[in-house]
C-alpha cells in the first residue's frame, strides 16, 4: 500500500509544480502563497522516503533556517512564501527523463557504446575510448550513462584483475560525468549559476567548453600513460565490434540534435524573456516529442517517456527536501546579519581574485566531504559572493562556481556519482574518492586559471 501511494505521488507533485509555473507568468501573490502552503506537505511526505543523508541535510537546513527566520523577526504567516524560490528546479528535474527516453528510443545509446567494444590491445587505449564514449552519452543521458558504461565495462573486463578494473572504472566514468556536464544546459549547477550571476548561457558556453576540453585532454593523456602497460583481456573476443561508420553516423545525429537543442533554448530564452531554468523546463518535453516524431519512435517514446517521467517525479524525495529546505535557509539567511559574517573571508580577499576563486573550490570540497550537496553549497555561495559581482566579472565567479561543483562531484564521498559507482562495483566509496582527488584539483585549477583571464 505504501509503495502504491509512492508511485502515485507524481500527481500531487506535478500539480504543485504546474501551479508554480503558471504563477511565474501571472505573478499573483495569493497563488504564490497557496503554492507555498502546498509545498509543506511535499516536504513532509518526502521525509518518509528520502535517504538518511538528505533527511539529515534537509533537517539541518530547515532547523537553521527557522532559527534565522525567527531571529530576523519575520512573521510566521509569511513562512510559506519562503518555500517556493526553488520549485522551478524541481520542475526542471522532473522533465529530464524525456530527453533520456528519446535517446534510448532511437537506439543511439546502444550504437555509441560500440565505441568501447573490441579493437584495443591495452587499457590505455580502452581508457580513451571509454571516456570519450561516456562523455558523449553523458551529454544526453546524464546519470543513466554512468550505469550504462559501468555495466558494460564490468562485463567486458571480467577477466581483468578486480583492483585494476575498479581503478579503471573509478576514473573513466566518473570523470567523464564531471567533464561532460560542466557545460550542459541540463545540469542543475549550470542553471543555478546562470540565474545567480545574471550572465547568459551563451556567454558561459564557449568558456565552459574550453575548460571541459582542456581538462578532458589532460585526463586522456595521463589515463593513457597510466594504463597503456596493462594488456586488455577481452571477455568476449569473438563478438565483432559494431561498424565504425554506423557509430559515427549516430554520433553525428546526436551532435546535430544537441546543437539544435541548444539553439532552441537560446532563441526561446532571448525572445520570450524567460529565466533560463524555466526555458529549459518548457523546451525539453516539446523538443523531445518532436524529435521522437521525426525519427518515427513516437509510440516507444510516449510509453517509455511517460513511465520514466512518472517514476522520476514520484521519486524526487531527496531533491524535494534539499530544494525546499534550501529555499527557507537562503531566504532567511538573506534577512539576517549572518550573511555578512560568512562574507568576511571572501570580501577580505577582494584584491586577490585568485585567492577568492581558490576559496570557492576549497569550500565546495570541504562541504562535500561532510555530505553537503553541491546544490546546497552553490546556493550559499551565491548569497555570499553577490557583493563581489561589482568587483570581479561575475562570469569569472560563475565559471568557478560551476567547475568547482562538478570537479568536487567526482570525489565527493557522499555524492550520487560516487555512491552509484560504489554500488555497481562493490567497493568502498572512500577508495573512489581517493582515486579522483588529483583530478578534482587539476580540473578545479584549470577552471580557476581560465577564470583569471576574465576577472
Amino acid at each position: 500500500m505504501k509503495q502504491r501511494i509512492r508511485e502515485k505521488l507524481y500527481i500531487y507533485y506535478s500539480a504543485v509544480l504546474v501551479l508554480h509555473i503558471i504563477n511565474v507568468f501571472l505573478e499573483i501573490p495569493w497563488l504564490q502563497y497557496i503554492v507555498g502552503v502546498l509545498a509543506i506537505p511535499m516536504l513532509g511526505i518526502s521525509f518518509i522516503w528520502a535517504s538518511k543523508l538528505f533527511r539529515i541535510l534537509g533537517g539541518s537546513f530547515i532547523g537553521i533556517g527557522l532559527i534565522m527566520y525567527i531571529s530576523a523577526g519575520l512573521p510566521a504567516a509569511e513562512l510559506p512564501l519562503y518555500l517556493t524560490s526553488n520549485l522551478l528546479m524541481l520542475a526542471f528535474l522532473s522533465v529530464l527523463p524525456f530527453i533520456n527516453s528519446v535517446v534510448k528510443a532511437g537506439g543511439y545509446d546502444e550504437q555509441i557504446k560500440g565505441l568501447m567494444e573490441g579493437n584495443v590491445s591495452n587499457l590505455g587505449n580502452l581508457y580513451m575510448k571509454s571516456q570519450i564514449t561516456t562523455y558523449i552519452l553523458m551529454t544526453f543521458l546524464n546519470l543513466s550513462a554512468i550505469n550504462l558504461t559501468q555495466q558494460l565495462l564490468m562485463e567486458n573486463m571480467r577477466k581483468m584483475n578486480t583492483a585494476v578494473r575498479n581503478a579503471f572504472i573509478n576514473k573513466t566514468t566518473i570523470r567523464a560525468f564531471a567533464l561532460a556536464l560542466v557545460w550542459s544546459p541540463m545540469e542543475i549547477i549550470v542553471a543555478l549559476a546562470i540565474e545567480g550571476t545574471g550572465v547568459s548561457y551563451l556567454t558561459y558556453l564557449p568558456w565552459l567548453l574550453l575548460i571541459s576540453f582542456l581538462a578532458l585532454g589532460v585526463d586522456l593523456l595521463f589515463g593513457w600513460k597510466n594504463f597503456r602497460s596493462i594488456p586488455y583481456l577481452e571477455s568476449n573476443p569473438e563478438v565483432p565490434p559494431l561498424p565504425m561508420g554506423g557509430v559515427i553516423r549516430e554520433i553525428m545525429k546526436l551532435m546535430f540534435a544537441l546543437v539544435l537543442f541548444l539553439a532552441v533554448i537560446l532563441i526561446v530564452n532571448h525572445y520570450m524573456g524567460l529565466n533560463f531554468i524555466l526555458t529549459v523546463t518548457l523546451v525539453i518535453p516539446v523538443f523531445s516529442s518532436i524529435w521522437a516524431l521525426l525519427i518515427r519512435k513516437w509510440k516507444t517514446f510516449r510509453r517509455d517517456g511517460l513511465a520514466a517521467w512518472k517514476h522520476q517525479t514520484s521519486h524526487m524525495q531527496n531533491f524535494i527536501i534539499l530544494f525546499i529546505s534550501l529555499s527557507l535557509f537562503s531566504g532567511a539567511l538573506s534577512q539576517t546579519d549572518l550573511v555578512g559574517v560568512i562574507q568576511g573571508p571572501f570580501l577580505a580577499m577582494e584584491n586577490y581574485p585568485a585567492v577568492v576563486l581558490l576559496l570557492i573550490l576549497i569550500t565546495y570540497f570541504i562541504l562535500a566531504m561532510i555530505g553537503i550537496h553541491p546544490v546546497g553549497t552553490i546556493a550559499i555561495l551565491l548569497e555570499v559572493l553577490n557583493p563581489l559581482f561589482d568587483v570581479f566579472n561575475p562570469l569569472a565567479i560563475g565559471l568557478v562556481l560551476i567547475v568547482a561543483a562538478m570537479a568536487t562531484a567526482a570525489a565527493g564521498t557522499y555524492g550520487i556519482t560516487v555512491t552509484m559507482t560504489s554500488i555497481n562495483t562493490y567497493q568502498n566509496p572512500y577508495k573512489i574518492t581517493l582515486a579522483n582527488l588529483a583530478f578534482t584539483f587539476v580540473f578545479g585549477a584549470i577552471g580557476i586559471m581560465v577564470a583569471l583571464f576574465l576577472v
